[in-house]
């Protein structure tokens, strides 16, 4: 085998994929990157050396995987199809760094993972370009277990992407965009079109970069009610925050209880919550607090 011929060139990718008979599942949501500039961007933005560690979700063939143990000293490789993961070993022989490792990520121990693969590393990013259809629970996992993560760099729906860096006043404005950068700093890297992937997807796609916060941005009593009161307030995008809140937190008469607690939170009762920014949540979820909202 020719190991000086990249992964992801196209002739080797298809040579790979008809060597082993693979087939590609939909229901995984399988495509494979076959473009060494986007690649490229995608390792860049991880700011990795030999000093640092690199796990990788979803892998494929290992297009990515090779490009991280270039520049890595240590990276860690999920991949949930056990069709994919000998011929990973195989593609992946050149580098001792790399460990394959099969399993579905939503369901691994990822502290347990962090302390086995990475214990002698001096930070970890993930790097990856995810399954579309599981992007959000990945990520949210990854997020919400506060790993000692540096970066997450991943490839994902370039509509997903646009929703976890918008800010507040437009239609991509959500609770996605709250929760995302209520951990992480977003940033978009670069748009992807289909035609680098084999099979190309429906969809565009983007390349995101979030840096992992040390501590959140604002001063939340409860996290869970915080986030609580976010979900509420987004039920019904065409209605009014007080509305919204009003049929989560109060039932039957309460209009006048929920009208003094947002003129105490600052917030206007006919603002709709795609307006309302990060530290007005927080505001309004511990001002609800204090009014023992949460039991």
């Amino acid at each position: 085998m020719n190991i000086l011929e990249d992964v992801s060139t196209p002739r080797r990718t298809k040579e790979i994929i008809a060597r082993h008979g693979f087939k590609f599942k939909k229901s995984l949501g399988q495509n494979f990157l076959i473009d060494q500039n986007i690649l490229g961007k995608i390792v860049a933005a991880a700011g990795l050396d030999e000093s640092k560690g690199a796990l990788e979700i979803g892998p494929g063939i290992g297009a990515l995987t090779e490009k991280l143990a270039q520049e890595a000293g240590k990276v860690a490789a999920v991949e949930i199809d056990r069709r994919l993961i000998p011929i990973l070993r195989e593609v992946m022989e050149p580098y001792p760094q790399v460990n394959v490792i099969q399993g579905d990520v939503l369901d691994l121990d990822l502290r347990a993972l962090f302390e086995a693969e990475f214990g002698d590393v001096s930070g970890v990013s993930v790097v990856a370009n995810l399954p579309y259809y599981v992007t959000t629970p990945i990520l949210m996992k990854l997020l919400e277990e506060k790993l000692p993560l540096e970066h997450i760099v991943v490839m994902i729906q370039k509509e997903v992407a646009q929703r976890m860096a918008a800010s507040p006043g437009g239609k991509e404005y959500g609770s996605l965009s709250i929760a995302v950068q209520y951990y992480s700093k977003p940033e978009l890297i670069c748009m992807v079109p289909p035609t680098v992937f084999i099979p190309q997807p429906n969809v565009e796609s983007a390349v995101i970069r979030l840096t992992v916060r040390d501590e959140p941005p604002v001063q939340v009593d409860d996290e869970a009610f915080f986030f609580e009161v976010v979900q509420s307030s987004f039920t019904q995008r065409r209605k009014t925050i007080a509305n919204n809140l009003k049929s989560r937190f109060f039932s039957g008469e309460g209009r006048e209880t929920l009208e003094r607690l947002l003129a105490e939170a600052e917030i206007e009762p006919s603002r709709r919550a795609e307006t309302l920014s990060l530290e007005e949540f927080a505001r309004l979820s511990n001002v609800f607090l204090g009014a023992g909202l949460n039991s």
